[in-house]
């Protein structure tokens, strides 16, 4: 059963997150833009089975954690703020945290890890991220959180829709009291997603010189991790590419690699079975690199 945490992230802004299980190596679970941190609920439960405590954090702007006054939602900010919750972890629990970071998640892990603070994670597992991505696939991903973001929906059916003809291979569920979560109520009757627009209506187009430079980057902070990483893409994502994986191969030679078949981007919500196993291997690969 989750129980609520808050930690404090770089700004001293309120960060939500539940917690699963009770002891053992911490587990931190981030989200990929625009989704909250009950998106992992189902792998929490499984790895806190394992003996783990887990963390399922709501990144700033998004879910139940603050808007960020200043607008800063940059990938430097949301490291900042890994940083800030790996420390608070630490002292919680004696040890430094595994994280596992799908998308602005993985990306914020990368840059936490390799550039601002080497040291802050004990391993990082990135889920269908690497430092450069197809640009068409990330434009499509922007295309849909922007859209419809100051209109809304009138019913949680018509945002069900909206990811239906997003997500047109993904069997659409008959409940949706998970997407509801994802959503919230204004005042005006109508719902959006849970998250701040000013995350989306930041500059985040793909390509370009500022683009470049963000990869660039990201391409120095990977080739700087020296903690374990495992590395998850979705055989049919439309952001990483096989060239993609190869590439990061390149950039962290001790990094393991899985391909998860019938997934795409959103690798756990395509096939949270699969990817939850391929987290446990490689946890309990870390326990008995540490026994050995």
């Amino acid at each position: 059963m989750a129980m609520p945490v808050i930690f404090e992230g770089r700004e001293g802004n309120r960060l939500v997150a539940d917690r699963y299980g009770g002891s053992g190596q911490p587990v931190l679970l981030l989200h990929g833009g625009g989704q909250t941190r009950h998106s992992w609920a189902g792998a929490a439960e499984r790895i806190a089975a394992l003996g783990h405590v887990v963390y399922c954090l709501d990144q700033r702007g998004h879910g139940e954690s603050d808007w960020v006054a200043s607008g800063h939602y940059g990938f430097e900010d949301f490291a900042s703020d890994l940083i800030a919750v790996s420390g608070q972890i630490l002292a919680e629990t004696g040890a430094r945290p595994v994280v596992v970071g799908a998308s602005l998640g993985g990306l914020a892990s990368m840059l936490a890890e390799g550039e601002l603070e080497s040291g802050c994670l004990a391993a990082l597992v990135l889920v269908d991220v690497t430092p450069r991505m197809d640009h068409g696939g990330v434009g499509k991903v922007i295309g849909f959180m922007s859209d419809r973001i100051e209109a809304g929906f009138a019913t949680v059916e018509e945002a069900a829709e909206a990811i239906a003809a997003y997500l047109p291979n993904r069997k659409r569920p008959s409940d949706l009291s998970g997407l509801s979560k994802n959503l919230r109520l204004g005042d005006d009757g109508r719902y959006r997603w849970h998250w701040d627009p000013k995350f989306i209506l930041a500059e985040r187009s793909p390509g370009g010189a500022k683009a470049a430079m963000v990869e660039e980057r990201m391409v120095a902070a990977a080739s700087h991790l020296k903690v374990p990483v495992l590395l998850v893409r979705g055989r049919n994502s439309e952001l990483v590419s096989e060239s993609h994986a190869r590439e990061f191969q390149e950039l962290v030679p001790h990094a393991l690699f899985t391909d998860i078949q019938g997934a795409g981007h959103m690798v756990a919500g395509d096939r949270n079975d699969v990817f939850a196993g391929a987290v446990e291997g490689f946890l309990l690969g870390l326990k008995t690199s540490e026994q050995a």
